[in-house]
């Protein structure tokens, strides 16, 4: 059943200017029966305007007396000779005016990290296009000099969620995952600590000649 508009605020217009019992209110409004003894009881909606379903075409005076006769009867919304709101069909996702110069490092970071990704996947995720996506890929962006890869999770671009599942259907769909990092040849401070030889020189270094070279050069 469709609901009016601004249900709250009809409910407590309902309750204020007729004598339709807590039920058909409830029923008409899509709210719980609760709900309206609250409004009518002042403890709820406290503040809301109420709003005359009979003015904006939704409903007659005549549909609320039939109701008001019969108790068991239940309110019908009028119905209306405009069209139905369209609904926002799913596209890039909005992305604030003082957040758009950091589109392109976010894209960078994307390509370099997430490989397995699309031009499409980070389009959606990154709120972009596909010619940006792909200049940036192909270094022949016009701004390429300046671009410096940053997480798009850390600068708000995206969520953390929503970058994890769109790499887990790329990995479902094949598409191999950037490789790991390669090891720091210098182990850690505190491995190296423990890797100590005599002398106090790092295990990594035990192979390293130091000494003085003499004036002949030997």
């Amino acid at each position: 059943m469709s609901l009016p508009l601004m249900p709250k605020a009809t409910a407590v217009w309902l309750v204020e200017n007729t004598a339709l019992t807590f039920k058909q209110i409830a029923d008409f409004c899509g709210l719980h029966v609760l709900e309206i003894q609250g409004v009518a009881d002042g403890e709820v909606a406290m503040g809301i305007k109420g709003l005359d379903p009979t003015t904006n075409g939704q409903l007659t005076w005549a549909e609320i007396e039939r109701c008001v006769a019969d108790p068991s009867a239940s309110l019908k919304l009028t119905k209306s000779s405009n069209p139905p709101p369209m609904k926002r069909t799913k596209g890039p996702r909005y992305v604030p005016v003082s957040k758009r110069q950091d589109k392109p490092d976010a894209i960078a970071y994307l390509i370099r990290h997430y490989p397995e990704l699309s031009d499409a996947q980070i389009c959606k995720l990154i709120g972009t296009t596909k010619p940006t996506t792909s200049a940036i890929r192909e270094r022949s962006h016009w701004n390429s000099a300046n671009i410096r890869p940053r997480d798009p999770v850390t600068i708000g671009l995206c969520r953390q969620v929503d970058l994890d599942e769109a790499a887990e259907k790329a990995r479902r769909a094949g598409r191999k995952p950037a490789a790991e990092p390669a090891k720091d040849p210098v182990p850690p401070s505190g491995q190296a600590e423990q890797e100590r030889g005599p002398g106090g020189i790092p295990g990594w270094m035990a192979d390293v000649t130091v000494g003085r070279q003499s004036r002949d050069g030997t």
